[in-house]
């Protein structure tokens, strides 16, 4: 469980723009489940998707997203995952490939989403903070995921169901690399 705890470059939870955030979020909440509860949602709707606002700005870690306000699924993921840690509640990555259009014909883009281990319930879930928009509709829940895409088997869509201590190392040199949203991509399988 530890590995689910520490502190990496992209999930930078002693910045103290993050221990500020983490200060003010502890204040409003009642317990651990109230405070991922109210980290989830800030990120979720506090924090745009850059896609959705159609900036070419590329938020790198989990600090620059929570500064800059935006980011993508990647490092929206990372900034809930340091929300949580930096409160040693444990949280990790998971990953789905999705198409990029309404079928496979233009490609397959990773999107990533959290893993939150509920020590009173002794369970782990999966939360979606990418942001909700026009047809996604993600939000918390203790028994059910309701995830801002179902993967869709048809088009080669995955659902990995995986759990990571880290952002993938790949995700992390593509966002090192770009200086344009535009310039992010993937085509690869984990």
């Amino acid at each position: 469980m530890d590995e689910y705890l520490v502190e990496t470059s992209s999930i930078d939870y002693m910045n103290p723009f993050i221990q500020s955030k983490v200060r003010e979020l502890l204040n409003q909440s009642e317990d651990d489940l109230d405070y991922i509860k109210r980290c989830y949602i800030f990120v979720r709707d506090e924090i745009s998707h850059s896609w959705d606002i159609k900036t070419d700005l590329v938020s790198k870690t989990a600090s620059e997203v929570l500064e800059n306000k935006t980011g993508i699924c990647w490092t929206k993921s990372c900034l809930l995952a340091a929300l949580l840690r930096a409160n040693r509640i444990p949280s990790g990555i998971s990953y789905q490939l999705l198409t990029r259009a309404d079928d496979a014909s233009e490609g397959y883009m990773i999107h990533a989403l959290n893993t939150v281990y509920l020590k009173d319930l002794n369970k782990w879930i999966r939360l979606d903070a990418r942001g909700n928009k026009e047809n996604i509709n993600a939000h918390s829940s203790l028994d059910e995921e309701y995830l801002a895409y179902s993967v869709r088997s048809e088009f080669g869509e995955i659902d990995y169901h995986d759990n990571h201590a880290d952002l993938d190392e790949r995700l992390v040199n593509i966002l090192m690399e770009s200086e344009s949203i535009l310039e992010i991509t993937t085509d690869f399988e984990f």
